[in-house]
């Protein structure tokens, strides 16, 4: 069942990076579909994180889609390689987000390893925000893109992730947010070896 809009509209940004655990996303690009189970999140809040791009209520020409209703995409390149891609929450004007850091692949998978550059499936194809945004095919043209329509979807399999089976951490490389990098706002499957190996 495809995620609706009211999923992500939701106030509490922390618990849909928590609840997006075990559901999938798929992208349609050119026809492909790839895609796979989440495995790894962050949250960030506009409100009163100082890791979020929106703190302080900051609006620029990179951050202006975060004040938009939730259930839209949020990417941006960093390091002038990697594209980031994020699922803007909440309601109108709240800019909170969630980062994707990695995926188990499901379907797609030899388009991922042609995205990629790899001849054999390797732990890093999509264990990372940006080797996951290159295997499923999202860059900058897909800033504002909805997430209920059919170039990127998200689905529930109805797969339960039990408590003892989440971890929960600080996020990665924000040291420059002082005491919010401390937030436990990140969650991923434990043991699973989708997940990113921390920097």
């Amino acid at each position: 069942m495809k995620l609706p809009k009211e999923f992500y509209t939701r106030p509490n940004v922390v618990q849909i990076a928590r609840e997006l655990l075990g559901k999938y996303v798929y992208t349609n690009i050119d026809g492909i579909v790839t895609g796979g189970m989440i495995v790894e999140t962050e949250a960030y809040s506009g409100e009163n994180d100082k890791a979020c791009h929106a703190h302080l209520n900051r609006r620029t020409q990179r951050t202006e889609i975060m004040y938009s209703e939730g259930g839209v995409a949020y990417v941006y390149l960093v390091y002038g390689i990697y594209h980031l891609f994020n699922i803007i929450t909440n309601k109108k004007d709240r800019a909170d987000a969630v980062l994707i850091r990695a995926i188990e692949p499901e379907v797609g998978v030899e388009e991922m390893l042609l995205r990629r550059g790899f001849e054999s499936i390797k732990q890093n194809l999509t264990a990372g925000p940006g080797v996951t945004s290159i295997a499923l095919g999202i860059n900058k043209k897909h800033y504002g893109e909805g997430l209920t329509g059919s170039t990127i979807w998200l689905e529930d399999k109805s797969i339960t992730l039990p408590e003892e089976n989440i971890a929960i951490g600080p996020r990665i490389g924000i040291d420059y947010a002082g005491e919010d990098a401390l937030l436990p706002w990140r969650f991923w499957v434990k043991g699973n070896p989708w997940v990113s190996r921390k920097k």
